[in-house]
């Protein structure tokens, strides 16, 4: 499900998994835009997921995660 921009403190579902990930980091390098992911709930020292995003006319998702809030309006 597309959002209109990826942003911090977002939280996205796994689509396998079923598990809730926090987004803690978003960057670009230079053509293409990043996420880094953070299981929520979990440590802050936790290992995180680098996902790479997508963005269309529609707007931008990250690919195996599903938007996981009611609003996207922050």
């Amino acid at each position: 499900m597309p959002v209109k921009s990826i942003q911090l403190g977002q939280l996205w579902r796994h689509e396998q998994s079923g598990e809730l990930y926090l987004v803690t980091k978003v960057y670009n390098e230079v053509f293409s835009q990043f996420a880094m992911l953070r299981r929520a709930g979990a440590q802050p020292s936790a290992e995180s997921v680098r996902v790479k995003v997508q963005k269309g006319g529609d707007g931008a998702s990250l690919p195996g995660y599903t938007f996981a809030q009611q609003s996207q309006d922050f």
